[in-house]
């Protein structure tokens, strides 16, 4: 496993608005920018394909109060049978709005679908499933 130099033609303003990504999230150069791109697409993609048991984080912001919709939230997780929960976080944010940081185990498309559930609970301002993988065909 050796290093591979190649080398990529962009437009010049399209070249511009990616280092201006660089320098935001802090890389120290493109390549690095590039390998992390490269990376978040093979999980996606692995996500995709995935026949085993994957893992994710499902992060909701809602307003807290909002009639019922605490327990709405949590009898859809109890609710799920075909993915596990294996930790939740809950966070206040401010007097109105929650955070609440779910850790899921299981199928692929159940924890998409689960993630979905949530985040369609009337009252959810934001939701989103980050996939996360071992990696093992990632380098």
């Amino acid at each position: 496993m050796g290093i591979v130099r190649f080398g990529v033609s962009l437009d010049k303003d399209l070249l511009g608005k990616f280092d201006d990504l660089c320098l935001e999230n802090k890389y120290q150069n493109r390549s690095e920018a590039i390998r992390d791109l490269i990376r978040d697409e093979l999980v996606k993609k692995e996500w995709s394909h995935a026949k085993g048991e994957v893992t994710g984080v499902i992060s909701l912001v809602y307003d807290h109060e909002k009639r019922e919709l605490v327990d709405k939230l949590i009898d859809i997780q109890h609710g799920n049978e075909s993915v596990i929960i294996v930790a939740s976080q809950h966070v206040h944010l401010n007097h109105d709005n929650c955070l609440e940081v779910i850790i899921v185990k299981g199928n692929a498309k159940d924890a998409k679908d689960l993630a979905a559930n949530l985040r369609s609970v009337k009252g959810v301002k934001h939701g989103e499933l980050v996939m996360a993988t071992i990696g093992k065909d990632i380098r």
